[in-house]
């Protein structure tokens, strides 16, 4: 993890907070907001127009910088200069985001700014050395490697057997992922894959169950969650599948000690973490470790399971150092995205979805279209003190005709 000796305590009134694309998602909207009621003077830089910012943002925004190639790293350091410049030195350089964390680290390194550094970002970006820090931890992870050619591979797949899995050391969600079957899957994959380096992993069978949640400055864990997916995201990317996952209102004793055990071993410290691993029959198996919040509703899925803000909960973590520990989760939630498509035929109606539901349902709406290929294009959220009324809706929702 990055060094935080002589981390200035500030009050959130003498905060500068520099927030990146904070109009994406358009829930993080919400982060702006809390960080801007707690007394920081929030900075945006996007590259969308600022007239095009939603009301609620641009009265966040102390003010916005508009970047119009965010890829090109100089336009973004020129922005985070005139702000140092005009309102002094930078306390955080955020995104909450899995495709600028990069960047925002090294962002954080050229203006010293307190969080991951250029140098902490090799096993929060590479699944590679992401084995090498669970390892370290004595959490168990799938046998695996990187492969650079399809000797290697069928020298790994002796030691494996089939399938395998391949997919981007560095990448971020299931894209170009691949479950592949036999040496004719294989010899097709070299034959087409990108030009960057692939891990090959052991296929394993088991249910994706997750730790998530935010970590304080001390990698100490102040808030957690559990989702269970019946089925991976490569599957349901790849074949086109419905998503559906599901909270638990207890975290399980094992996701607790290698969740936690994973916080502190890849040096977490005041943001928020997605970690998945596998449910097998022998136990638990790590998949991978995200430096930032789940992706999609995961944020507002939090509040209705806790009938909390964790958007505050963060803000006031950042100003003070500490922030208040959730007690219990009052309900089980659901999340349904259904994938809108002209060869998938509902059984039922948006409207007798709704009305089966009643007040099982907290939050509809479309998806973003860069989060549909995972996540669907229209979605549920359901929520109940119990977690059987909410499996039962949810079959309805997805049933196919």
């Amino acid at each position: 993890g990055f060094d935080n000796t002589g981390l200035l305590q500030k009050r959130g009134e003498n905060m500068n907070y520099i927030f990146i694309s904070p109009n994406f998602p358009p829930n993080y909207v919400n982060f702006s907001i809390r960080l801007k009621e707690r007394g920081v003077r929030v900075l945006g830089i996007g590259s969308d127009p600022y007239e095009q910012l939603s009301p609620e943002l641009r009265g966040a925004l102390t003010e916005y910088y508009r970047v119009y190639d965010m890829e090109n790293y100089e336009g973004v350091l020129q922005a985070c200069g005139f702000f140092t410049h005009k309102y002094g030195k930078i306390d955080r350089i955020e995104s909450h985001n899995e495709y600028w964390l990069a960047q925002d680290a090294r962002l954080r390194t050229d203006f010293n700014v307190f969080g991951f550094k250029d140098r902490d970002m090799g096993p929060i970006k590479y699944k590679s050395r992401m084995k090498d820090v669970f390892r370290s931890a004595d959490i168990p992870v799938a046998r695996g490697r990187v492969v650079k050619s399809i000797n290697e591979a069928r020298e790994l797949i002796a030691e494996t057997g089939w399938p395998v899995c391949a997919k981007p050391d560095s990448g971020v969600g299931a894209a170009h992922t691949y479950k592949l079957h036999d040496d004719d899957d294989l010899q097709l994959f070299f034959d087409t894959k990108p030009q960057i380096d692939y891990i090959m992993e052991e296929f394993i069978e088991g249910e994706i169950h997750t730790f998530d949640g935010l970590a304080d400055r001390d990698s100490r864990v102040i808030f957690m969650n559990t989702f269970i997916f019946e089925k991976g995201v490569m599957e349901t990317v790849n074949e086109g599948l419905d998503m559906f996952y599901y909270s638990l209102r207890e975290i399980p004793g094992d996701i607790l000690e290698y969740g936690t055990r994973a916080v502190e071993a890849f040096g977490l410290k005041e943001r928020f973490f997605h970690i998945e691993f596998f449910r097998t029959e022998k136990g638990l198996v790590a998949l991978e470790v995200n430096a930032r919040p789940p992706g999609g509703w995961s944020m507002d899925i939090f509040n209705y399971e806790n009938d909390a803000d964790l958007y505050d909960r963060y803000a006031r973590l950042v100003t003070e150092g500490r922030t208040d520990e959730a007690s219990g989760r009052p309900y089980y939630t659901a999340y349904v995205g259904l994938k809108e498509r002209e060869n998938v035929f509902r059984t039922h109606t948006r409207e007798e979805s709704v009305e089966i539901c009643g007040d099982l349902m907290v939050h509809r709406g479309p998806i973003e279209s860069i989060f549909s290929a995972a996540i669907g294009d229209y979605a549920y959220v359901l929520r109940s003190p119990e977690l059987a009324p909410l499996k039962e809706a949810a079959a309805f929702i997805l049933d196919r005709r």
